[in-house]
């Protein structure tokens, strides 16, 4: 029994044998569990007595005892046992008084109590001991307090944290993982509190908000039970309270994250919750029309109700109606609407490019950012206005057909709005380096007409107008054309000679062909549409002429289809309709509508889903080859869509689709000099391809594109049926290794896969062949093989029913066995020309002599029974024409 420092009894563990040698007195606790704790904190209470205080003291008088502990799973130390002064104990720290007792006074020792704290760790056992061992010192134990630090369970920012123990180290942070109170969710992922070494929480990362339909409860930071009443909301999470419902708006329930609008109330697409409920307007007020010939100003008044919002334009629908008004339809797409047709802000528009003495319907819709909510069409005014009289619309241009030292021949298109029939044109011209004021003034029944009187090697500007019963029209731009001088008429002839020889017996006689020359007045005259059709008669020369880039030879595919190929915004692309299946997916009929451009028809092809890599470079190679190529017979490419799915080719659309279907639709319904005329843009189109190096190798009707004027342009550049080993398509063949259409191929690209221009042009005379028999197929039903087997015994198509001799004669030149014999796309080109401006020589019909019948049976007896049908229709042709057999 001892004293506290308030002289109280208490009991005390004291030792104080300082004056006997070696010391060594042990006090050690029962077993205490650790309790999860990894770091323990002990507080000793005691008295030291001052060893200068005791008389004769010896030299070991101490005044520091150790403190010591031992970690262990289970009890241990019982009475009696060694374990005493044998465990292993982990010496936390020495001991030292800060005071210590000398005095004496009433009987008892006036006691100074220290107070000393420590901590050790880290524990990972069931439990410990604790041990004091005393060496030689005076002083009494009064008290031991263990104990660890925690961090309390806590509520902070909507989220709920467990009792967090401390860490291993005095400088340790635990992290406690937070959950979100009931009625709340995350706004911060993840959310966390750090518990320091003393047990208290650090500043937290992350929280939790009240949800979406739920408010604090009275700004408390620690509950959201409140929920939004009947006729409020609250649409996101956070601390915000709930709102009153905007206007024409209600909720029936609570916790409503948005109020619902009332019958015949919207919200917009960009519309907030908070925003009140809007309607459609209602109809434009007070149209007033002004018509001046073809044109029509359209102004209006406002809605008197814009539905409470102020975003209201305004769409204009146009109607072609007959004059009984039993019947309207869409207005044509050349209407020209300014500042445009749609989403106008203001109440006036300009309307352009309408016919004479039409009825139209204008509808005026007003609409605003609800309108395409509400289950009714747009409120809408219309008005019927009938087009006065008009002169006809510009000629978009002219070209020359032919041209000679003292006059020159003109062709031109009729105007795009006649606007009427036409009467007649007037052409004026006069010498480039004279006045305007010195031209002379032509009359045409028709568009085409003959300059006469003119000097040689002179540059002549010239204009022409259509002429109706409202009048003429305005003159064309000016153009500018050239007669031939001395040197040119000469070299001319030096040209066409070998062409126009004839038989030594017969003499020799000597046609001159005149070749159109054409020269632009200035150099930066705009590609548009009317350059286009000038071009038709364009003759490209190789200074200066780009050569075609293979795309393969690019290390990476990709970048040849950023250089040649524009990249379109799919948003501009409108698909409608689907046309056809290509080899890598579906070819649909769509619109483009780029910035500052007018909406145009567009074949779209696309790539089907679930291709590899190769097959989207293969599909887009075709693209970086075609976007190489301009060329009014070459079919054009708008862009691409690589940025998003699926990917699409975009090209130019061609109404009357692939040549061999559309003549076939068409069977006798054309002329020669039509088909002679669609016949030599195939071949400029592939005169412009030779001359940059580029072999088609795939040359057939099946592969040209025709559109609604009857102009042929080549297509198909994507040359992945060469690389594919099967394909459905009996015009190609694999029996020779790879896909090749024997059919339009000539026999040195089938035997040793050489494709030159050389080939091409063989290719080009089956696509002759083709078109003056409306489409009918080469070869008639010969397979492949025996096609094969016939060209190597020389035999040859025969002239098509009603062909004319200059053409099958071509046809021949064109399948020469020896490659370099063969005519150049330049000289067929040439030939072609000659024909167009000299149409009776297309006159002369080809016939089938019947010793070549004879031939043809000797020749190709291995395979008569193939032939056999199509050699009896020689015979019934040649039975109703005896002259052939003369």
């Amino acid at each position: 029994i001892g004293y506290d420092e308030n002289l109280n009894t208490i009991r005390t563990y004291q030792v104080c044998n300082v004056f006997e040698p070696s010391q060594n007195n042990w006090l050690l606790t029962t077993f205490i569990d650790r309790r999860g704790a990894q770091r323990i904190y002990v507080e000793i209470r005691f008295t030291v007595r001052d060893c200068s205080s005791i008389p004769n003291v010896p030299g070991s008088c101490k005044e520091t005892f150790n403190l010591y502990y031992y970690e262990t799973d289970a009890v241990i130390a019982t009475k009696g046992t060694a374990f005493w002064m044998e465990a292993p104990y982990l010496k936390v720290d020495t001991i030292a008084a800060d005071e210590s007792f000398s005095q004496v006074d009433f009987g008892g020792r006036l006691m100074k109590v220290n107070s000393e704290v420590r901590s050790f760790g880290p524990l990972s056992k069931n439990g410990f001991y604790l041990a004091f061992q005393d060496y030689g010192a005076c002083m009494s134990l009064l008290s031991v307090r263990v104990f660890y630090k925690k961090c309390p369970s806590v509520v902070q920012n909507f989220a709920i944290f467990p009792e967090t123990m401390t860490g291993a180290e005095s400088t340790s942070l635990v992290i406690a993982r937070g959950m979100c109170i009931a009625n709340s969710e995350e706004v911060d992922v993840p959310i966390k509190l750090y518990c320091n070494g003393d047990g208290e929480w650090m500043v937290p990362i992350g929280s939790c908000t009240c949800k979406a339909g739920f408010e604090p409860d009275n700004g408390n930071l620690t509950q959201c039970m409140n929920s939004c009443p009947p006729g409020t909301f609250k649409s996101s999470q956070g601390p915000g309270l709930c709102l009153q419902c905007p206007p024409n708006s209600r909720s029936t329930s609570e916790a409503a994250t948005i109020c619902v609008c009332r019958n015949g109330y919207y919200r917009g697409d960009a519309d907030q919750p908070d925003q009140p409920c809007t309607s459609v307007p209602s109809s434009p007020r007070n149209v007033i029309s002004f018509v001046n010939e073809t044109s029509v100003i359209l102004e209006w008044h406002s809605p008197r109700e814009t539905g409470g919002r102020n975003d209201v334009v305004y769409n204009i629908v146009c109607r072609k109606c007959r004059a009984d008004r039993r019947s309207c339809s869409h207005c044509d797409e050349n209407v020209d609407f300014v500042p445009r047709q749609l989403a106008l802000t203001d109440t006036r528009v300009f309307i352009s490019n309408l016919v004479a003495h039409t009825l139209y319907s204008f509808e005026i819709q007003a609409v605003n950012g609800v309108s395409n909510k509400s289950p009714y069409p747009a409120q809408h005014v219309t008005i019927d206005i009938t087009t006065n009289q008009a002169a006809p619309s510009i000629v978009p241009i002219m070209h020359q057909i032919s041209s000679t030292m003292n006059s020159f021949t003109l062709s031109w298109p009729q105007p795009e709005q006649p606007n009427g029939i036409i009467l007649d044109y007037e052409l004026r011209y006069y010498e480039k380096d004279h006045a305007e004021i010195n031209s002379t003034v032509l009359r045409s029944q028709t568009n085409t007409a003959r300059v006469e009187g003119l000097r040689s090697g002179t540059v002549y500007v010239v204009q022409v107008r259509a002429r109706t019963v409202a009048g003429f029209g305005k003159f064309s731009s000016k153009m500018c054309f050239q007669t031939l001088t001395d040197d040119d008429f000469k070299s001319e002839l030096r040209e066409q000679l070998p062409l126009i020889a004839g038989s030594a017996a017969a003499g020799v006689v000597f046609i001159v062909s005149l070749v159109a020359i054409s020269i632009v007045c200035s150099r930066k005259r705009a590609y548009t549409k009317e350059a286009v059709y000038s071009d038709k008669l364009q003759h490209y020369s190789s200074p200066g002429m780009k050569i075609y880039i293979d795309p393969f030879t690019y290390e990476d595919p990709n970048e040849a289809v950023r250089e040649f190929a524009k990249e379109i915004d799919v948003s501009t692309v409108k698909i409608e309709e689907v046309i056809g299946a290509g080899e890598f997916g579906e070819v649909y009929k769509g619109r483009l509508k780029l910035p500052g451009k007018r909406e145009i028809y567009v074949a779209i092809k696309t790539l089907k889903a679930g291709y590899v890599d190769q097959q989207r470079r293969d599909f887009l190679s075709e693209a970086s080859i075609m976007g190489q190529f301009d060329h009014p017979n070459i079919i054009r490419l708008e862009g691409v869509v690589t940025k998003s799915r699926p990917v699409m080719i975009v090209t130019e659309f061609m109404e009357n689709g692939a040549l061999d279907s559309f003549l076939r639709q068409n069977d006798g319904q054309f002329t020669v000099i039509q088909l002679v005329g669609m016949m030599r843009g195939i071949a400029a189109g592939m005169k412009y391809l030779s001359e940059m190096n580029y072999v088609h190798r795939d040359l057939a009707a099946r592969n040209i594109l025709v559109n609604s004027n009857l102009v042929c342009k080549v297509s198909d550049f994507g040359l992945s049926r060469y690389l594919q080993e099967d394909t459905s398509d009996p015009s190609y063949t694999s029996s020779l290794g790879g896909k090749i259409p024997v059919r339009w191929t000539a026999p040195e690209a089938i035997a040793y896969r050489k494709f030159t221009s050389a080939s091409d042009v063989w290719s080009y005379g089956i696509v002759m062949w083709e078109v003056m028999s409306f489409g009918e197929r080469p070869y008639w039903d010969m397979s492949n093989q025996d096609v094969i087997n016939a060209i190597e015994q020389d035999y040859r198509l025969p002239p098509p029913m009603d062909c004319p001799s200059a053409l099958h004669q071509l046809m021949l030149d064109c399948w020469q066995k020896d490659r370099n014999v063969r005519p150049r796309f330049t000289d067929i080109v040439s030939t072609l020309d000659k024909m167009i401006r000299n149409p009776t020589s297309l006159k002369a019909i080809a016939n089938i002599p019947a010793v070549d019948l004879l031939r043809i049976g000797v020749t190709l007896a291995g395979h008569q029974k193939k032939i056999l049908s199509n050699v009896q229709t020689m015979r019934v042709q040649m039975s109703q024409s005896p002259s052939t057999l003369a």
